[in-house]
């Protein structure tokens, strides 16, 4: 099946880019306003997306749920390589004592739990 995608579908670009943003302005209200979990919001902005793609810019069902499924793998398989790696870096340094050395490293840095967090997501982004 062929389907061209039509960027502009209703010949104004204000109209075409507001429509476009619904699944991440969807997906971030969830996320800031709403406290909705992570996971949940990031399905309600799947499903936002299917919502445009279908009725708004004419996309097929059937290559519209394909779509997703695609994006969906695409994104889950790296990052859950990443977060299984990670997992065993944890349970490495856990067991051979590196995780503690670690925390009194960063707890004589600073007591702000919030530096803290963003120094050790750096150094594993690193890391990785």
């Amino acid at each position: 099946m062929v389907w061209q995608q039509i960027y502009d579908p209703f010949h104004n670009m204000i109209i075409s880019t507001t429509l476009a943003a619904i699944p991440v302005v969807v997906m971030l209200v969830a996320l800031g306003f709403l406290h909705i979990k992570a996971h949940i919001a990031a399905g309600l902005g799947l499903v936002a997306a299917v919502a445009v793609a279908v009725f708004a810019y004419g996309m097929p069902v059937d290559l519209a749920g394909r779509a997703a499924m695609y994006g969906g793998f695409t994104g889950l398989l790296p990052i859950g390589w990443i977060v299984l790696n990670i997992i065993f870096l944890q349970q490495l340094a856990e067991q051979n004592g590196s995780f503690q050395i670690l925390q009194d490293s960063l707890s004589g840095i600073t007591e702000d739990r919030r530096l803290q967090l963003l120094l050790i997501a750096f150094c594993f982004g690193a890391l990785f």
